[in-house]
């Protein structure tokens, strides 16, 4: 089946716009970027994009999108950013060079599985500094296993160490916490007796110590993909409004109008819970010309937060098959087959790009 919407339309100058400047302003800073492609499920366009962009590494948190790409005759090197589990390890040794670990134990594993394939790789060791995900919380053990790395695994090299922050506990990337992970680098190098390749000082969210200035010198990388597919967390989640080189049109969603008709904005008759077990709140706004669009949460996740291109166009909400837009205030009529736009956040992005029946399209 060829079906044309809904779908995603990447603009190839406004990725590669955000892509170039993200990277040389890192590059300013003494930081290589990795080019985080799970947000877009490991799209091998976004991927290709990245690589020419100039990224130093590819990352994602699935090993089956490193297939993907490789199948797409991208070339490496891979970073998994998810630390790995015990079964996963032939299948990273044998498509990415590079992996984030936190377990001896795991490590262990890691070089008996390059040992059997005969291939080395590299590891961050990572540090919690409090956002309470994966790392390390005591630093002392984190040293003393880098120090293992470096003296007991031949296969495996220690090519660094790095935190992540804000993904689970909200705590902020500040130029305090990098310094934090300095402190721990130096301690490291000075038991291993040589310099680290990488200090890994985030993801995007690290990123407005890059457009305000004071990241830490030091810190030479960072695992970058939300800044540039969709530039919205840096404004919307870290106040940041002055970071007009960054383009919010990279993907935008396009889907059908199926249905116009003026109706009541109040559900008539008694109300229990809607499709998805929830008990929503509606206000009663009188008759309002709503449009119907062949699109769902089914398609894209969360429906609400989709922003329509067009002035006065509004999602009111919808269900697994369905958005229902308020289209009263719409400058121009909408009607049966129109194509609306709407803007769209990573979430939007990730869930999307899962659906194998909703098209990519790429435009200049």
């Amino acid at each position: 089946m060829n079906r044309q919407y809904p779908r995603l339309v990447l603009r190839d100058s406004s990725f590669r716009s955000n892509a170039r400047e993200t990277i040389s302003r890192c590059a300013a800073c003494g930081i290589q970027v990795c080019g985080v492609i799970k947000g877009v499920n490991g799209l091998p366009e976004v991927a290709r994009r990245f690589r020419e962009c100039g990224v130093t590494q590819l990352g994602t948190s699935r090993l089956e999108q490193v297939e993907r790409c490789r199948q797409a005759g991208i070339p490496g090197p891979y970073l998994l950013i998810r630390i790995p589990g015990p079964t996963e390890l032939p299948e990273l040794v044998r498509l990415c060079e590079m992996s984030l670990q936190s377990e001896r134990k795991t490590l262990d594993l890691l070089e008996q599985e390059c040992t059997r394939q005969e291939k080395p790789h590299a590891v961050i060791i990572m540090a919690d500094l409090g956002d309470l995900r994966e790392g390390y919380w005591d630093h002392e053990e984190m040293v003393q296993t880098c120090l293992y790395v470096e003296r007991r695994l031949p296969h495996v090299h220690l090519s660094g160490v790095g935190v992540n922050l804000s993904c689970y506990g909200s705590v902020r990337a500040t130029p305090e916490k990098m310094q934090m992970l300095l402190a721990i680098a130096r301690r490291v190098e000075d038991a291993i007796g040589r310099p680290l390749e990488i200090v890994s000082g985030g993801a995007t969210s690290s990123y407005p110590m890059i457009h305000t200035g004071t990241m830490p010198a030091g810190i030479n990388h960072l695992r970058i993909g939300e800044n540039i597919l969709t530039a919205q967390d840096i404004a919307d989640s870290w106040g940041i409004h002055d970071a007009d080189y960054l383009r919010d049109d990279v993907f935008r969603l396009e889907a059908e109008v199926v249905e116009v008709k003026e109706k009541p904005t109040y559900p008539q008759g008694e109300l229990g819970a809607d499709a998805f077990g929830r008990k929503p709140v509606y206000e009663d706004r009188g008759l309002r010309l709503r449009a119907i669009l062949a699109l769902g949460r089914a398609d894209v996740g969360d429906m609400e937060t989709l922003r329509s291109t067009m002035p006065g166009v509004t999602v009111v909400g919808g269900s697994s098959d369905h958005c229902i837009l308020d289209v009263t205030d719409a400058p121009q009529p909408v009607q049966v087959g129109d194509v609306l736009s709407f803007r769209l956040c990573y979430s939007h992005v990730l869930y999307a790009t899962q659906r194998d029946d909703v098209p990519v399209v790429v435009c200049p």
